[in-house]
């Protein structure tokens, strides 16, 4: 980090009036600015709130690719971060700069900290969030997976499908909730049984907008059409909220090919052999010359 000549002079005169501040951007673009001081702060366009509650512990560095972490201690309020949020997932991977600032003179300043926030638990009266640095995205498994099935996902970069195109999605009001996770519709006809199934559901209105879930199941019957989801979206939906509902993927070739006609972009190896190979040996009947299986070449070494 890159410390100003005027902050350094700061620093080395025995008298200091330092603080912390922090911004805080979640994925939904909405943001929050906090610091430490007894007053708020004012810099690069944010307004940083002393009445939030908000303390870091020491930042733990290191040299190379070793995780910078931290932790931020804070207390739940109306005005800044919500119980109700912070239980719907808004926070999740939210985007964190730390600053250690003159607060005499904002323009002397500098970044302590840049990344994300990590686990977030409930404490007593307030909130722990563990911050993780910018070589976290790093600590990932790299390399591409050999399977039969597809590594993408659906809409993604890899996938280039556009799944908001006419007949692979709907908006639509909600007629009936139960458990916060199975929407239930009396018409909703148009679609194949199981179109959604392994799709997204994006609540577009309402206490729960900007929520996403992944259907688990899509039944369409006489009586109407259910769709549940994997887990429900920990936020209050009600009857009348508009909800958008995208087809999904089962990531087999033939999906691809049949339902999205994107098989260009398909990312598996649907020719890969099986595990049947692992336990075949050779035997006396049939050829085993080494030809192709279709062929019955070596079709003898499965009997």
């Amino acid at each position: 980090m890159a410390i100003s000549e005027e902050l350094q002079s700061h620093l080395l005169s025995g008298t200091t009036t330092l603080c912390r501040a922090w911004a805080l951007v979640r994925k939904d673009g909405t943001t929050y600015g906090f610091t430490d001081h007894d007053n708020d702060l004012s810099f690069e366009g944010l307004t940083f709130k002393a009445d939030t509650g908000l303390t870091a512990n020491a930042l733990e560095q290191s040299t190379g690719l070793s995780v910078d972490n931290t932790e931020a201690l804070g207390a739940l309020s109306a005005a800044a971060v919500k119980e109700e949020d912070i239980r719907a997932g808004r926070f999740d991977r939210a985007a964190v700069r730390s600053w250690l600032v003159n607060w005499a003179d904002v323009r002397q300043r500098v970044l302590l900290f840049k990344g994300t926030f990590g686990e977030i638990t409930r404490v007593s009266g307030g909130f722990r969030a563990e911050l993780r640095g910018l070589t976290e995205e790093l600590n990932q498994p790299q390399g591409k997976i050999y399977q039969s099935s597809c590594s993408a996902i659906l809409g993604g970069e890899g996938c280039a499908f556009n799944t908001l195109q006419p007949g692979f999605f709907t908006e639509i009001a909600v007629e009936a909730i139960e458990k916060g996770k199975i929407f239930s519709f009396a018409e909703l006809a148009e679609f194949d049984d199981r179109w959604f199934e392994r799709g997204r559901l994006t609540v577009l209105s309402g206490a729960a907008q900007g929520l996403v879930g992944l259907v688990k199941n899509d039944r369409l019957s006489a009586t109407g059409r259910k769709i549940e989801l994997w887990e429900d979206l920990r936020a209050a939906i009600a009857v009348g909220d508009l909800i958008r509902i995208e087809a999904g993927c089962d990531k087999r070739a033939e999906t691809c090919r049949l339902k999205f006609d994107n098989f260009l972009n398909f990312r598996g190896f649907p020719h890969i052999p099986g595990e049947d190979w692992l336990a075949s040996y050779p035997v006396r009947s049939g050829e085993n010359d080494g030809g192709s299986l279709k062929s019955g070449g070596i079709a003898g070494l499965f009997q």
